[in-house]
């Protein structure tokens, strides 16, 4: 089934966003159900959608994306398709990002996009999956707050943490502050997109105003040596995705990304794919990059995927029972291609 040891072995996964991560063919699906082929004529063509200029262009296409979910049950359909392909992958254990407030002009009971996303995450008995909404920070901090109120409510749907993605550049972590602390108070983990299409004072401020458990890419704190002592002395985990930050053009070439010299200099990280079906990307591919590029071993890979579950959201008990079941796997130390 699997052709190659990144493919063989366990993994987990911790940055993922699952409407950046819908199959090709389930999209397309969608785009022919909402008569879109006037838009994109084949699936040539929507895969061809997904080639960006920069940061801004990603969102553009992002958001161009996101007119194809237009019901609840498009987001089961979606969250389905997305539990099957990582089960394929031999991911075991995924802590999902879904942000319903990009659709509250369609889809406004953002209760009701939860509770669809379990409904498909749950036919795939395969794989655990978490929930981790986005709390987009383009809206407004009061919008957020009441956002934040709702899904607590729904919480038993396996919802265990916030982020805030969207427009780095364009909205720094601290206005969000007290919104963190109210989720804490409703006893939320907590991470923040930062260092990613904004430099290291946007990682500093994740840290500082809103206290985050991890940090979503990081890239940019290798700007400010004092931001990388203090990310290693917390052991802040660091949520790294490294070819999303090629695709983006935030880091110019694989060889450039920084999650060497972090490695090096004893950050907690996990490597994740970000938004796989808009990048083209997979976990596999992202660790045969490290290796081929970054001249990572395969014991360092598997030290990353061990790292990988100390910075989950998991309870301890859970961390020790899945870091023992990897290490027993047959496929952790046979390492032949």
């Amino acid at each position: 089934m699997y052709s190659t040891w990144y493919e063989r072995v366990p993994k987990v996964e911790l940055h993922l966003h699952l409407e950046g991560a819908i199959p090709h063919d389930a999209l397309w699906a969608l785009v022919r159900k909402y008569d879109g082929t006037s838009l994109v004529a084949d699936l040539d063509a929507l895969q061809a959608k997904f080639v960006y200029r920069d940061f801004p262009h990603f969102i553009e296409t992002w958001n161009w994306k996101n007119q194809f979910l237009r019901e609840y049950a498009d987001f089961t359909f979606i969250a389905e398709a997305v539990a099957h392909d990582l089960a394929a992958q031999n991911i075991r254990y995924a802590e999902m990002y879904f942000s319903p407030t990009d659709f509250r002009r369609v889809l406004p009971d953002i209760q009701r996009i939860a509770a669809a996303v379990r409904a498909g995450l749950d036919r795939v008995p395969q794989i655990e999956i978490a929930l981790v909404p986005d709390i987009v920070r383009d809206m407004q901090p009061d919008y957020c707050a009441r956002t934040l109120a709702k899904l607590h409510e729904v919480r038993a749907l396996g919802i265990i943490g916030i982020t805030i993605g969207g427009r780095e550049d364009k909205h720094p972590p601290e206005p969000f502050a007290p919104l963190y602390e109210e989720a804490r108070r409703l006893g939320f983990h907590t991470s923040a997109h930062a260092g990613e299409a904004a430099g290291a004072d946007s990682v500093w401020g994740a840290v500082r105003a809103l206290r985050v458990d991890r940090i979503g890419h990081g890239t940019r704190a290798v700007e400010d040596e004092a931001l990388l002592d203090y990310l290693a002395e917390q052991r802040i985990p660091i949520e790294l995705c490294p070819l999303s930050n090629v695709r983006t053009g935030v880091i110019a070439s694989i060889e450039q990304h920084p999650a060497r010299r972090f490695f090096e200099r004893g950050l907690l990280l996990s490597i994740n794919t970000d938004d796989p079906k808009m990048f083209g990307n997979s976990l596999a591919d992202e660790y045969r990059a490290l290796e081929d590029r970054l001249d990572f071993t395969r014991d360092e890979i598997r030290a990353l995927i061990l790292q990988g579950i100390e910075s989950s959201w998991l309870s301890p008990e859970r961390k020790l029972q899945m870091a023992n079941e990897f290490r027993a796997d047959p496929n952790w130390l046979n390492s032949v291609a």
